[in-house]
């Protein structure tokens, strides 16, 4: 029987022409033709009804946050009711700063589990692959900070499909709380949705708020925002535990949707962005909006340390202290790209932060556009000039004026200055810089005697000394890439990095305004010089962003902090980040590590310098602390997870912030992030998402001579008939995107070589894929039959069995996130601890002398209670989620799998 081909096709076209699709390939088109040779397929004329649409049966998102640690699992059930197979979707978007962790899909009964592989290793391991391909399209995500994951497969005539996928973050403290947002896009009205978050601290919870859904392209809600009046918040009497629950029914559904499309079409009515102005049906449709949990918590004076089973974190976050006095110079672009709405938004937000500067603050204002000048507030006495605008590759001079302290008189001069801003002309960007961190310099050093220079070409005003003890801080705001003077961007790094150094080096944060800024030079730029990079996006709201934004970097409590560990006790080289330039009111710093075996108690130092009692200078500041450490392991901590998090994420950040070439050394950042990743399944910018079939096609046998026999290395009960589709980074640290590798439908093979778009999405009778990650596909083809992607000497097998059968799992899909197939075993972390249970392959399980639990798996369990049996005794265990197991679980025989079991669910499934 000749195999079927099926068109493969990603990102239709956003643009519809009179209904109808484009007809030819454009870049919002990706069409992958039939390979050479194959045969064409005649088209049937059918007289049959209509199929019966496929339904969305139920969607169920859970995420449990422990310890400001939050693992979502979001569940998606659809039913094809047709007796044809139909296409099914299922889209997440995630936040930006969360990792995939798991991803299972159900069909037909079969699971197939997603693995973490290294991005290199799955292009060697698929390099057999040959043949041609078109190029894919670039489609923005449809809220901020997020990344689209998208999976469609074709779901049998009468069957059910169930996609789970699982993501992990650390939530930031941002103005004094934690910020959790779900995303939820269902994509159609779902009958039953319930969402439920989980929050369990070791403090109690100082404040929990639910504002009403929202769009995510709004700042953070605050207290005056609406409550959502449809959530059920249930609190533990200690106060340390709550749970939120939202269950919209059809009716609430549709209102939310209605609620976002007027939103979305509000925003792209006044917005200049592309993206905006697009289909508002492409935007809208199914989108009920991005559900929000906001919460604190009562922290101890001294900082938090917990400590579980090797691992340490120490949340710290001061309370109560003076902010320092700071000297804040605002780097602000006028160029031409800034016209209009930009421009206006710019002006309203400088405004309300001069306004917020304290009297103790001192400020600078410095304009760039092709040239750059710094403000002398005299100019608000003057009459305003008409602006001129130097397009030559000649810079003119610039005369370094003092810092202004933030008097009111002051403040209301430079509001003045501000509101005559207007846009024209390049962006010197390199210059503005350059400028800035001269400011910086010369105001705690000025000299009388300094003048211009050939290279600078800068003078500086003859000026008193200001104080020494300022924070330096330095905000830069571009809407676009350097189109004047430098414009390379390496060295403009190189440059200001070198120059911004020593004592005084002035923290860099960035602010890219809009989509077309440079977001990869604002990064790095930031995160050389102390800081970090935020986006503004093109709204309504910019200004609102902007002011948002100002306020968490306004209020530096405390510099220079170092926390401290005795060598003794922690292990060389595995705390995470220890030094910081400055910590913010509102803010929270997390340091986590590895603690040397046998230690009974953790002694941890804080140094710093806060402001002193008349506000003027600083004093040292210094905190201990001690806390024990215990053998028990009572409860799960997820410390060992948040420690693999934090270590990657900020691995990941030095790497981006210097040169690839140093990536390439055995102990660099990038090596050991990815060792990391690997070791814990996350999917990040070094490694892929790995999807097999079980038990897809027989192998080479009498009958199929003639076919080649396919293997996949490390996994025997695993066939591939889908694979390497990678999910990591877009353009930052935390990020999703793709790399290379193949793509295996119906036993014919194709080679994925990504390099610059956006969205993959591919369409066979088995399986699409789909994943917003500004990259492109420039290859995909199908091998021929006589070229398969994958070859091997070894002796083929027979057949190849799928890990439900392996392991009699029939029912127990959410254990195959679990399996790891070289050990034959559940491999999870429990109580921070990692932990290996065998399964058995024989038709006997192992059955022992039932010993008593206290704490039974399965829902209304708690009545009864509890035996410890191997897990496919068990048949309350099928039900159950991966979070549950982990507290649930038991150990059969000192080696197998069990599960706390109630006595009435042992062995009813078995003869």
């Amino acid at each position: 029987m000749q195999p079927r081909w099926l068109s493969v096709v990603c990102c239709v076209s956003i643009f519809v022409v009179n209904g109808y699709a484009a007809a030819v390939p454009t870049q919002d088109t990706f069409v992958v033709a039939k390979a050479e040779g194959e045969g064409t397929e005649t088209s049937e004329v059918t007289t049959e009804e209509p199929s019966a649409p496929i339904k969305l049966t139920k969607m169920e998102v859970n995420s449990e946050v422990s310890l400001r640690y939050a693992h979502t699992a979001v569940v998606t059930y659809v039913r094809n009711p047709s007796r044809r197979s139909q296409q099914a979707t299922f889209h997440v978007l995630l936040p930006e700063t969360a990792f995939i962790s798991g991803f299972v899909m159900r069909l037909s009964g079969k699971s197939y589990k997603a693995y973490v592989k290294e991005k290199e290793e799955a292009k060697k391991i698929y390099s057999e692959a040959v043949s041609q391909g078109i190029g894919a399209a670039h489609i923005a995500a449809k809220a901020r900070d997020s990344n689209h994951f998208t999976v469609s497969v074709n779901v049998e005539p009468n069957t059910e499909a169930v996609f789970n996928l699982t993501y992990e973050e650390l939530l930031v403290r941002r103005n004094g709380v934690y910020n959790h947002a779900i995303n939820l896009h269902p994509g159609a009205l779902v009958p039953k949705m319930e969402v439920t978050v989980h929050i369990k601290e070791s403090q109690k919870i100082s404040l929990l708020r639910v504002p009403e859904v929202r769009t995510g392209n709004e700042i953070d809600a605050t207290e005056n925002d609406a409550h959502n009046s449809k959530v059920v918040i249930e609190k533990s009497d200690d106060e340390k535990e709550a749970t939120i629950t939202f269950t919209p029914d059809l009716e609430e559904q549709k209102r939310l949707m209605a609620v976002y499309a007027d939103k979305i079409k509000e925003s792209a009515s006044s917005s200049h962005n592309w993206y905006s102005r697009q289909s508002d049906d492409d935007k809208t449709t199914g989108v009920l909006g991005q559900f929000v949990v906001q919460y604190d918590v009562i922290r101890p004076e001294k900082g938090e340390i917990l400590v579980n089973d090797g691992y340490f974190v120490h949340f710290f976050a001061p309370q109560e202290l003076t902010p320092l006095s700071k000297l804040v110079v605002f780097v602000l672009d006028t160029s031409g790209s800034m016209s209009g709405r930009k421009i206006k938004q710019l002006r309203s937000a400088m405004h309300a932060i001069l306004a917020d500067l304290r009297l103790t603050d001192y400020f600078s204002i410095v304009e760039f556009n092709s040239n750059v000048k710094v403000h002398k507030l005299a100019e608000a006495l003057e009459e305003p000039s008409r602006p001129h605008y130097e397009w030559s590759a000649v810079e003119l001079p610039v005369t370094l004026v003092v810092p202004a302290l933030a008097t009111p008189d002051n403040i209301a001069k430079a509001q003045v200055i501000i509101s005559r801003l207007s846009a024209g002309g390049g962006t010197n960007i390199h210059k503005a810089l350059d400028v800035a961190v001269d400011v910086i310099n010369k105001a705690y050093k000025p000299s009388p005697t300094d003048s211009s220079t050939a290279v600078n070409q800068t003078t500086t005003e003859t000026v008193e000394r200001i104080n020494d003890e300022l924070q330096p801080i330095i905000i830069f705001l571009t809407d676009g890439d350097a189109t004047m003077g430098e414009t390379n961007p390496t060295r403009i790094l190189s440059y200001i990095t070198e120059k911004n150094a020593g004592e005084k080096k002035a923290s860099i944060y960035s602010l890219a305004f809009g989509q077309d800024a440079d977001r990869d030079l604002l990064r790095k730029l930031s995160l050389r010089n102390e800081g970090f990079m935020r986006q503004i996006y093109e709204a309504a709201d910019a200004a609102l962003q902007l002011r948002h934004f100002y306020q968490q970097v306004s209020s530096p409590l405390l510099a220079h902090v170092k926390f401290v560990y005795p060598p003794n006790q922690v292990k060389a080289g595995s705390v995470t980040r220890h030094a910081f330039d400055a910590m913010f009111a509102g803010g929270e710093t997390v340091v986590a590590g590895k603690l040397e075996p046998g230690v009974q108690e953790l002694e941890p130092q804080v140094t710093a310098f806060c402001s002193d009692d008349d506000h003027h200078g600083r004093k040292r500041y210094e905190v201990k602390n001690k806390v024990k450490v215990s053998e028990k392991k009572e409860e799960y901590l997820p410390l060992e997870r948040l420690w693999a998090y934090l270590s990657i994420k900020q691995l990941l950040d030095e790497r981006d912030a210097h040169e690839q070439d140093a990536t390439k050394e055995e102990n660099s950042p990038e090596k050991r992030a990815l060792a990391i990743a690997l070791k814990y399944e996350f999917v990040t910018p070094l490694t892929s998402l790995v999807v097999v079939k079980p038990n897809a096609t027989s192998a080479v046998d009498t009958e199929s001579s003639d076919k080649p026999a396919y293997a996949l290395p490390q996994r025997p009960f695993l066939q591939p008939i889908f694979g390497a589709v990678p999910l990591s980074s877009s353009f930052a640290s935390s990020s999703l995107g793709l790399s290379s590798g193949p793509l295996v439908l119906s036993g014919q093979a194709y080679q994925l070589a990504l390099d610059g778009a956006d969205d993959l999405q591919l369409e066979e009778e088995d399986l699409e894929l789909n994943m917003d990650s500004m990259h492109s596909i420039d290859y995909f083809h199908p091998t021929t039959a006589a070229t398969p992607w994958f070859t091997s000497s070894a002796p083929a097998v027979a057949t190849t069995e799928s890990l439900e059968e392996a392991y009699h799992l029939q029912g127990y899909s959410w254990a195959l996130n679990l399996i790891d197939s070289n050990t034959n075993s559940l491999e999870f972390v429990a109580n921070g601890k990692n932990v290996t249970l065998e399964l058995s392959k024989s038709n006997t399980v192992p059955k022992p002398s039932d010993s008593e639990c206290a704490h039974a798996a399965g829902e209304g369990a708690g009545a009864e209670g509890g035996v410890c049996v191997y897990l496919t005794r068990c048949v309350a265990a099928r039900d159950i989620s991966v979070d549950e197991y982990r507290n649930k679980y038991c150990v059969v025989e000192n080696k197998y799998a069990g599960v706390c079991c109630p006595r009435s669910k042992v062995d009813t499934t078995i003869p």
